[in-house]
């Protein structure tokens, strides 16, 4: 029986071996820090493969597909390509199976051709997948050795429906061990950067979603979330996304931790450079009555009146609450400051701005995290054994702990005792639909607060093994709100200078302000969330195109 270095050294050799040999790239410098310029420089695309993969409107690129200008083939090719390098300066990809998604595109091709018509809302769409949706005939990691040689008998349900409407997954890309990780690091593929500066994080746990996406290596990627690893990785690496609430998109046949616990449902969607490609992918899921193959879906259509902010003044007069910090840790400078841009530019754009009331936002994490330690350190545990690889204890390049790690370890809990913690949680839910409800007198509008406008983490990435703080994204998994993330702007360390504070909240937020350096922050991504309520997912895009389009008017 193969040892589980083994097993890892013959899957790594076999990815190596997928990639065509001239697709590979000389390798840049180590202190070449942002790479995203790579693929232009390279000289292995074509000026037609970089038309397409610059291409950032999802849009544009559907209504080229469907009408022939370009073939699925050729751009499948293009951004194949530009995957291939983006995993050669980041460590992003897991699986690579170029002639089975040519093959894939061909069909398109050939459907068109022969019906007049494209296939479906996706037609001919390289689109990207996390190595947890299973695919048939391939491995399924989901970072850990024991998914080495284990073949998927069948495609998970997205996987069906992305095929049913005419796309076409061409690659899966990297997680960390175990999957409750918000960076990307395992035994078997090793560790995915952040293309805008090498020595911070791309996040996790869709950390290679996150990098892939931004190198523009795929137009749209999937990632999944249970407590930010859609939003983490998306804004680390300068993305538009959508954390949609529980069951609005079918989760059934993904492999994954923490299965048969669902008190917080994990949960899929997009990524990618465009809102276009953001709304594109949701309605075509949707479109696809998801509900007929997953138990768990909730029947509910794609809603055009709600898209078009139906419930909320149809978009003439909304009220966004900002919610400068979570009263646990404080955002770095960055952070602050592209809350401040995004303010002011709503504002010039004529909508109302409020500050969002405070709430005991660090009592519904902890029931949360509670509730994950009562079963995750047995659940990895088995995981890890079944391989017999060891099970990592901290993602830092050091091997050792910085001594905050999110998750915190594993503690044993009676029935009745996680119960107690769940009982917790839904009070503190009632509590803040009567908080949101109340904003009604604050706003002007007659309505209570649209959205609130909140950073995704303190920082705007971080050195490797130093993510330690999901507050900003968890709390709404906790109260299964809609998110969105949107991209405003990059760290500048002469305006984004480090301020002198003596007082901390915590010792948490007392480490993360000792982290920040403008210098090693140099032009890494800076994004924010907007938070909708529960299943308002159409109202989401719809409001977060308006603050993109705010923000671009600036």
């Amino acid at each position: 029986m193969s040892t589980w270095q083994e097993l890892v050294a013959d899957k790594k050799q076999r990815q190596q071996a997928a990639i065509p040999k001239d697709w590979l790239i000389r390798q840049p410098p180590s202190d070449l820090l942002d790479v995203t310029g790579i693929p232009a420089s390279s000289g292995l695309l074509t000026a037609f493969e970089l038309e397409v993969t610059e291409t950032v409107d999802v849009g544009i690129l559907l209504a080229k597909l469907a009408t022939s200008e370009w073939s699925s083939v050729n751009v499948t090719r293009a951004y194949y390509k530009r995957a291939i390098i983006a995993h050669q300066v980041t460590n992003c990809l897991t699986e690579i199976f170029v002639e089975r998604a040519l093959s894939r595109a061909a069909e398109c091709d050939a459907y068109l051709k022969t019906n007049g018509k494209p296939m479906g809302a996706l037609h001919g769409l390289p689109i990207s997948l996390k190595d947890q949706f299973s695919m048939k005939d391939l491995e399924t990691t989901i970072g850990f050795v024991y998914g080495i040689g284990n073949l998927a008998k069948s495609d998970a349900t997205l996987v069906k429906i992305l095929y049913e409407a005419g796309a076409v997954p061409f690659v899966r890309t990297n997680v960390p061990q175990t999957l409750m990780w918000t960076e990307t690091f395992n035994n078997v593929f090793g560790r995915t950067v952040n293309p805008f500066n090498r020595n911070l994080t791309s996040g996790g746990s869709s950390g290679g979603e996150g990098a892939l996406v931004g190198m523009k290596g795929s137009p749209i990627g999937v990632g999944t979330d249970i407590a930010g690893s859609i939003r983490v990785p998306s804004a680390f690496n300068g993305l538009y996304s959508l954390r949609p609430s529980s069951h609005r998109l079918p989760f059934e046949g993904l492999v994954g931790t923490l299965e048969g616990w669902d008190s917080v449902p994990g949960v899929l969607g997009p990524m990618s450079n465009s809102l276009s490609g953001v709304k594109a992918f949701t309605k075509a899921v949707i479109d696809l009555k998801p509900w007929n193959r997953d138990p768990a879906v909730i029947r509910k259509d794609w809603d055009e009146d709600a898209y078009r902010l139906k419930d909320h003044g149809r978009g003439k007069d909304l009220c966004f609450a900002i919610m400068w910090d979570n009263g646990c840790t404080l955002p770095h400078p960055p952070i602050r400051r592209a809350m401040e841009e995004t303010k002011q530019a709503l504002m010039a754009s004529g909508f109302k701005v409020i500050d969002w009331p405070s709430f005991n936002y660090g009592e519904l994490c902890t029931s949360l995290l509670k509730m994950w330690a009562g079963g995750v350190s047995e659940d990895f545990a088995a995981w890890a054994a079944k391989s017999g690889e060891p099970l990592l204890k901290t993602l830092a390049p050091e091997g050792v702990s910085v001594g905050f790690e999110w998750l915190p370890p594993g503690e044993k809990m009676s029935v009745y005792e996680s119960w107690q913690l769940q009982k917790t949680k839904s009070g503190l839910r009632k509590e803040h639909l009567d908080l949101w409800e109340s904003t009604a007198s604050l706003t002007g509008t007659g309505r209570p607060v649209d959205a609130i406008i909140t950073p995704v983490a303190a920082y705007a990435s971080v050195p490797h093994g130093r993510n330690i703080d999901t507050n900003y994204t968890m709390i709404w998994n906790a109260l299964d709100y809609t998110t969105s993330t949107f991209p405003v702007s990059t760290v500048d360390p002469a305006v984004d200078v480090k301020q002198t504070r003596d007082r901390f909240l915590n010792d948490v937020d007392e480490f993360v302000y000792n982290l920040y350096d403008p210098s090693v922050w140099r032009n890494a991504p800076i994004a924010l969330q907007l938070v909708g309520r529960s299943l308002e997912e159409e109202a989401v895009i719809g409001m977060t195109e308006i603050v993109a389009a705010a923000l671009k008017k600036t």
